[in-house]
């Protein structure tokens, strides 16, 4: 049973009234998480009267702690909306995505799912109140028919780091995300306001479940952050994700009537292929030239279902389902790649004739790749457009980028 300092449950106020006792009895119990193991036995003695009771009290501190968190909760130019409480309590669970059936073929491709993903200042201690800090959030709105229609972004105001785990929280966003962790300009939205925009952004009419997915590595994390920042507001959260994994596998069931493996969705959903592309990442990241990025996340896990589905059921592609800009006229991907070995690269000059100084030819050395109408089993993941750029990092490709694609189209 939860017993952290931000939960009181009836279990917990058993073991605390049960304190004195087990301390007259000489059990080396100093503090109530000390005794919690010593109150398991009792505690299944107790009637349901008995236990009815210390819900009852559980109840009343958690009522009691909501409305002291919201006196005392920092402004922050936005106040807590008074709504918030009443959107959050219609949003109350989701089926299993196991349970998820459409009825035909336009019902799928008409579907509305909402990505999220919610990144955070590193991964604290389970013994920590705070897991997660959260620090950025991002949603999109997508259809297979319309592609991504809408998207959210917000960077979050975060909490201060448990004493002892600040250059911890440091390290962990210096590798990943790159937000700091005070003193950024751009994280002034406090928690109550990104519940409240979250939800009017996934239910822009006022009807209808709203359907979160998410990956399954990321589906614990986003889940605490959502039910930290519910807590902190003061409210009940009762917001449930679905996994992206189990989403792609029903979409092929349905039109293939057979499962794909977990191991092979996985796989295209982890697709690098679009890490560069433009209109994909938040402005901050984008100038600054940072691969994660929330708001990015939740973009590419629309790309890569619209590159495997679209031509599965039919939708023709278009710049709201990819990155269009990215692309050569028949929709094949530029990639370009930086060989960081120069000995390598003299070698590969050296045996190739005939090649331009800084790049080889788009015409050569090409994989070819099913288009995304291809079956289920010829899918694979390859390369269009394969060129070699001589340079001292990823900073020049991506200058060079515009350059290098007006000579592949000469």
């Amino acid at each position: 049973m939860s017993c952290h300092r931000g939960s009181r449950s009836p279990y917990y106020l058993f073991a605390r009234d049960q304190l004195p006792k087990l301390q007259q009895h000489g059990l080396p119990v100093a503090r109530v998480v000390d005794a919690i193991p010593h109150c398991a036995q009792d505690w299944a003695l107790l009637t349901e009267e008995e236990k009815m009771a210390y819900n009852e009290r559980a109840q009343k501190w958690k009522k009691k702690k909501s409305q002291k968190t919201i006196k005392e909760m920092p402004n922050l130019d936005h106040p807590v909306p008074g709504c918030l409480t009443t959107v959050m309590h219609r949003v109350t669970s989701f089926p299993d995505a196991s349970a998820m059936s459409w009825k035909s073929d336009q019902a799928v491709v008409a579907d509305i799912f909402y990505f999220l993903n919610i990144y955070s200042h590193g991964k604290l201690p389970s013994h920590c109140d705070q897991r997660f800090l959260p620090c950025e959030i991002g949603c999109v709105r997508y259809s297979l028919q319309d592609g991504i229609t809408a998207d959210f972004h917000h960077f979050i105001d975060p909490e201060v780091p448990p004493r002892g785990f600040r250059y911890h929280c440091q390290t962990a966003s210096d590798a990943t995300h790159k937000i700091p962790i005070s003193g950024f300009h751009l994280s002034r939205t406090c928690y109550p306001v990104v519940l409240r925009e979250l939800l009017e952004f996934a239910q822009p009419d006022g009807g209808g479940w709203p359907r979160f997915f998410c990956r399954s590595d990321d589906r614990f994390r986003i889940t605490w952050c959502l039910e930290r920042m519910a807590s902190v507001a003061g409210i009940e959260s009762h917001l449930e994700l679905l996994t992206v994994e189990d989403l792609v596998i029903k979409l092929y069931q349905k039109k293939y009537q057979k499962e794909p493996s977990k191991t092979w969705v996985c796989r295209e959903l982890d697709a690098v292929l679009w890490d560069f592309s433009s209109n994909t990442r938040c402005r901050w990241h984008e100038e600054n030239g940072i691969l994660c990025c929330a708001l990015a996340s939740c973009k590419k896990i629309a790309y890569c279902i619209s590159k495997s589905l679209a031509g599965v059921y039919g939708v023709s592609l278009t710049a709201a389902h990819l990155p269009l800009q990215d692309c050569d006229s028949s929709g094949n991907r530029n990639i370009n790649w930086v060989i960081l070995d120069a000995g390598r690269f003299q070698k590969m000059k050296a045996e190739s004739s005939g090649y331009d100084r800084h790049a080889i030819s788009p015409s050569q050395d090409q994989e070819h790749i099913p288009s995304s109408c291809d079956s289920l089993c010829d899918m694979k993941t390859s390369f269009y457009g394969k060129s070699t750029t001589r340079g001292r990092g990823v900073t020049r490709l991506l200058e060079s980028t515009s350059d290098l694609y007006k000579s592949f189209n000469n």
